[in-house]
């Protein structure tokens, strides 16, 4: 096998548009070593995954070669930085920008204002040049390095506009649009505070849950307890939590008892009572009584880590769709810069052959431009086509799709660690739902046991060493200790041990035949062997959820068939099939781990996309196989790790709720984009036209952004 891939993610600093992101992006898919790279806009982050060692400094050199910038800074104090920076250009902006606007209008009714002119050159230059220094930095690092983004867009409209004003101070015959140059980067920052602002709140779900884990662990020591920065926790360490307190880590209750509110983590409200043997999670918090708790996980191997991983990197990856919307803006700012040219140069020198048609445009269309003079006309048709295809709905259309919908998600209490899954399951056809744990508590208790107290003790410490939901039930008897030399778990057959040179086995019969009574009434039976020979068995139930049924009903509703899969005898698996209404036909019992694989690789050749539900080892291999891979939280790591989405909270139904929210994002998505492309479909031709304002052009261009990101929230309400 080969090594495991290293995947680290950087804050990008200076990028404004999809063609900065696509340029990154190259730059670091470019370094020896790096596998994949995705840089997304919404978020401004860049994950890199890579094949084998690559300094972070070689990482920062290729961003900054592109002419942006890597941060170190914590989220949190870089977005308020950045917020204050967008608020004081806002008001600079406006505080010039709005004595313009008021005297531009009796200026252009013919009431000469004394001065204006200068009065836009000096206006102009401190708001393009004062407020609007962020975006004239990024076209010159744009232009510099070879391509075009959305800043060398409103930078070129915004200085050809103004320079109009000097052209006219100067004695040009040529209509001056010195205010509009103040007017377009005003509006222009104006977009970006809003768009900041609700960028901000569409992405708050991923704060919140890096806001709930603790800084600091109480460590019990010989000679008292110590309070420690959390980075200083390690496995191992025993922990002291107070009623009140944020579990530090993940770990094992040690001693003491209380009601410990999980929320923030599962989103279920009401707080779960732990007690001595009880796993905990790190962020969780002690309502009524104290903890000791021995620490299991530390820094990124905590669950909750884990999870604010998995978040980051769908949100920060690409989907299919994507790759379209790429393609199309990598051309755009070309693409619109010759249009602007074309349109100008066509007004320059056919004005006097074509002017009657701004003639009668301006009848009814009052910012129209009515002037004859082939200069004006020219640069107000160049400035105009320039600031009306601005880029950034396009860049903004599916990555805040993504933040919304990602964070939505985790509300429910359904972690998306792979981005593509979004797309791809609003077309599932088919879920396999695996029976223990994902239809039924997944807390089965035993019932009857037939072993003599040898074989008892043999089978409670066999099944100690497993994380099955059935072995936990065992392992939970009262038995004597017993010494195993080995224990080895086989998926989808069971345990096998060593003890005092015999060979134990544990797990499903090799017949049936003796336990068809148990089986008919639901029971979950498990055998113990001893070189060969039976000694017993155990016989265990598991109730089923309460919501098993409903969750089955609203797959249907949604037009999704459900097949359910399971290790288990067939006459359990068909009681339960009944209970939650599952057709027996698409029952399929007693079946090994490659059987679930070879379940989906059927199904997915009927021409249907499947979507898995698993939670033990054995389903690992199934939820690679499947179209969409689900792991139930309480699972083991390797299910958690295969997964494309982790139930964190819930069970079943909480896979409706995940296929319908996938469909409403990809709704989302395509209604963005299809915006973003017919708003430029509609406007450029108008601009060219000579038949819209360069103002009205900005005031356009900024309502397509934040008209993108408002229906982007819609997933999350």
């Amino acid at each position: 096998m080969g090594e495991e891939k290293k995947s680290v993610s950087l804050t990008v600093t200076g990028m404004t548009c999809a063609s900065c992101s696509r340029i990154v992006e190259k730059r670091l898919s470019k370094i020896d070593g790096v596998a994949f790279a995705a840089v997304n806009l919404g978020t401004e982050t860049a994950f890199v995954v890579l094949e084998k060692d690559v300094p972070l400094q070689t990482l920062e050199e290729a961003v900054t070669k592109a002419g942006y910038g890597i941060s170190w800074e914590r989220p949190a104090d870089l977005e308020s930085r950045r917020y204050f920076e967008a608020r004081r250009n806002l008001i600079l902006a406006w505080v010039v920008t709005g004595p313009l606007m008021a005297l531009m209008i009796p200026h252009m009714a013919g009431y000469h204002v004394f001065g204006y002119h200068w009065m836009e050159i000096a206006g102009g230059a401190l708001v393009i040049f004062g407020a609007g220094w962020r975006s004239l930095r990024g076209a010159w690092i744009a232009l510099s390095h070879g391509h075009g983004n959305m800043d060398v867009l409103v930078c070129l409209g915004a200085l050809a506009a103004w320079s109009t004003a000097i052209l006219a101070q100067s004695g040009v015959a040529v209509s001056s649009f010195g205010a509009v140059g103040a007017m377009i980067v005003a509006l222009h920052v104006t977009g970006r505070f809003i768009e900041s602002h609700l960028r901000d709140r569409a992405s708050k779900e991923i704060r919140a849950l890096v806001g709930i884990q603790a800084r600091e662990a109480r460590v019990v020591r010989d000679d008292g307890e110590v309070t420690v920065p959390i980075e200083a926790v390690s496995s191992g360490m025993v922990l002291s939590v107070r009623p009140g307190e944020r579990i530090p880590s993940d770990g094992v209750v040690l001693s003491g008892r209380s009601a410990v509110d999980e929320s923030m983590i599962t989103g279920e409200p009401i707080p779960v009572s732990k007690e001595e043997g009880h796993e905990v999670t790190g962020g969780s918090v002690a309502v009524t009584g104290s903890l000791k708790i021995e620490v299991t996980r530390t820094g990124e191997d905590t669950f909750l880590s884990r999870m604010i991983a998995l978040i980051e990197e769908a949100q920060g990856a690409k989907i299919p769709i994507q790759a379209f919307a790429d393609r199309m803006t990598g051309a755009f700012v070309p693409v619109v810069a010759f249009l602007a040219l074309a349109s100008g140069l066509f007004w320059y020198l056919g004005v006097d052959r074509f002017g009657w048609i701004l003639d009668q445009a301006s009848r009814w269309i009052p910012w129209v431009v009515s002037a004859r003079d082939p200069l004006s006309v020219g640069l107000f048709a160049f400035v105009t086509t320039i600031v009306i295809a601005c880029p950034c709905a396009l860049g903004l259309a599916t990555p805040m799709a993504l933040i919304t919908g990602t964070g939505a998600a985790s509300r429910k209490g359904i972690v998306i660690g792979n981005a593509e899954a979004i797309q791809t399951a609003g077309d599932v056809t088919v879920v396999v739902l695996d029976k223990t744990g994902t239809l039924t508590e997944g807390h089965p208790e035993v019932t009857r046991i037939s072993l003599d107290p040898r074989s008892l003790a043999v089978a409670v410490a066999m099944e100690s060493a497993s994380n099955h939901p059935l072995a936990k039930a065992i392992a939970a008897l009262d038995a004597d200790p017993i010494d195993m030399e080995s224990v080895e778990e086989i998926a989808g057959e069971g345990l096998t041990a060593v003890v005092d040179g015999e060979t134990w086995t544990l797990g499903r019969p090799k017949s049936m035949e003796n336990y068809e009574e148990m089986t008919q009434a639901g029971r979950t039976v498990v055998e113990v062997r001893k070189d060969g020979e039976v000694m017993g068995f155990l016989a265990l139930e598991d109730p089923i959820r309460p919501e098993s049924a409903d969750a089955v009903s609203e797959l249907k509703k949604l037009g999704i068939r459900p097949v359910m899969a399971t290790g288990d005898n067939r006459g359990a698996a068909e009681l339960v099939a009944d209970a939650v209404g599952i057709d027996r036909s698409d029952v399929h019992a007693g079946i090994k781990p490659e059987d679930k694989l070879a379940i989906i690789r059927s199904e997915q050749s009927k021409g249907g996309k499947v979507l898995m539900v698993g939670d033990g080892m054995n389903d690992a291999a199934a939820l690679k196989g499947a179209d969409v891979g689900v792991a139930v939280g309480s699972g083991t790591d390797l299910a958690i790790d295969s997964a494309d989405m982790v139930i964190v909270s819930g069970g079943a139904e909480r896979i409706a709720q995940g296929i319908a929210l996938s469909r409403k994002t990809f709704s989302v998505i395509r209604q963005n984009l299809f915006w973003a492309f017919g708003y430029n479909l509609l406007a450029l031709p108008l601009a060219m036209a000579g038949l819209l304002h360069p103002v009205v052009a900005e005031v356009a261009m900024t309502f397509s952004s934040i008209s993108v990101i408002l229906n982007s929230m819609r997933v999350g309400r």
